[in-house]
């Protein structure tokens, strides 16, 4: 990357921690300096240089409408005329919780927070509040956001405690994670007859998509609900990335599996800083200050989120729009497949709805391991060719790629045509 991108990408690095502000961004998977983006529209991104690019990161997701929607831009512009933050209570909270409870089939109250992070914070400290206990179960490969719980690595054996996935996170607290296969509903048994009357909840990804697409295999959450409803122990459904996108109602509606929390983020801000987190309303009434469990935030239910966030949702509420996107995401993903074929490269695609991953080698990908046997090195070298092509994709073989409605026909066509001379240069 040379020019304007790479001055600038120089200059973060002396005064921000490896240039970036979340690390994915920096491109070291991929081994390629980021471009610098200056603006947006539809399924497109311009770089500070003047490079166009059809995008399919979606900034990791939220964008199911395209960039600068102009309902959306109209309703934020509306919105700054007010103000951009009181620190006390809108109509437009009410009106967005209304929705998200109206649609989500588990939550019947909801609590606005500012990112997906504080979303699975706040729901693994409620869970733990509500049961007494003080023990999580996740899976590997299952990015929860960057807090003490949450960044844990597993261990070997069939339920191992974990131990800490990043300096800085108190080896007693990583102790009360366990992390698990995804898929293994064998494991998830015999770990909670060991640790049932200790663990508070097990949070998962209903649709892996930190680790790439992983989607789960028949029988593994309905296992899961199952088990954990015997044993009073909380399911949290973590929706950042799935909820609004794969349907509605989230992986949750696909799969008639309501968990006792969901976890949202993502598309419920429009493009914004937003998470929630909601359910029961049993467990909700345990959350300050009805309740005794705390949490806060002044920037929490901010005017320009919640309005962003209404409008997308009220547009998604025709159904019509998945069915499109649906339609879309078979294209480009059926091409890039046939693409490979041609090029006589092994490619396994997982695909959930307008979500979904390549990942190059012949085996099933349905767990972190079987993700971390593909061939990362192909991925790189398919990402740099794309690149070259003007073509955005994930800076990580462990990402996902999003379709939005933004995306036709013909740009669709032309990514499909790009894959093919890069699949024939690896």
């Amino acid at each position: 990357m040379k020019g304007k991108s790479k001055e600038l990408f120089l200059k973060a690095q002396a005064i921000i921690p490896g240039g970036v502000n979340s690390p994915v961004r920096a491109g070291r998977n991929v081994g390629v300096d980021p471009p610098f983006i200056q603006r947006a529209d539809g399924c497109y991104l311009w770089d500070v240089g003047g490079k166009r690019y059809i995008d399919y990161v979606c900034s990791w997701g939220p964008m199911i409408l395209g960039h600068r929607h102009p309902e959306v831009i109209q309703a934020i512009s509306d919105a700054l005329e007010n103000g951009t933050s009181y620190g006390a209570p809108t109509e437009l909270e009410v009106g967005l919780a209304e929705m998200i409870v109206e649609t989500v089939p588990s939550v019947e109250m909801v609590r606005m927070v500012n990112s997906g992070t504080e979303a699975t914070m706040s729901a693994i400290r409620l869970a733990r509040g509500f049961t007494g206990r003080n023990m999580i179960i996740k899976f590997d490969g299952c990015y929860h956001g960057h807090t003490d719980s949450c960044l844990v690595c597993a261990g070997s054996g069939l339920a191992t405690f974990g131990i800490p996935g990043s300096p800085g996170v108190p080896a007693e607290l990583a102790k009360l994670t366990i992390s698990l296969p995804y898929n293994d509903l064998k494991a998830v048994e015999a770990t909670v007859e060991r640790f049932a009357d200790q663990v508070a909840a097990v949070i998962v990804e209903p649709i892996a998509g930190n680790m790439g697409v992983v989607v789960p295999e028949t029988g593994f959450l309905e296992g899961i609900r199952s088990i954990t409803k015997e044993h009073g122990i909380l399911l949290i459904f973590d929706e950042i990335i799935t909820g609004f996108r794969v349907s509605p109602g989230g992986a949750q509606e696909l799969y008639h599996i309501e968990p006792d929390l969901t976890c949202l983020g993502k598309i419920i801000g429009g493009g914004l800083p937003v998470g929630a987190y909601g359910g029961r309303r049993d467990i909700m009434s345990h959350v300050s200050p009805v309740g005794d469990i705390y949490q806060a935030g002044t920037l929490s239910g901010n005017p320009l989120a919640m309005i962003a966030g209404l409008v997308t949702l009220r547009i998604l509420k025709n159904r019509e729009i998945y069915a499109k996107i649906e339609e879309k995401s078979k294209l480009l993903f059926s091409g890039l497949r046939d693409a490979a074929r041609q090029a006589g490269v092994d490619l396994v695609i997982n695909r959930a709805g307008s979500m979904g991953s390549i990942f190059f080698g012949k085996n099933p990908v349905n767990d972190f391991e079987s993700v971390k046997k593909t061939a990362s090195s192909k991925y790189t070298t398919f990402y740099r060719e794309m690149l070259a092509q003007k073509i955005y994709l994930a800076p990580s073989p462990f990402e996902a790629l999003f379709v939005s409605a933004a995306h036709n026909d013909r740009v669709i066509t032309k990514t499909i045509d790009a894959a093919l001379r890069s699949f024939k240069r690896l």
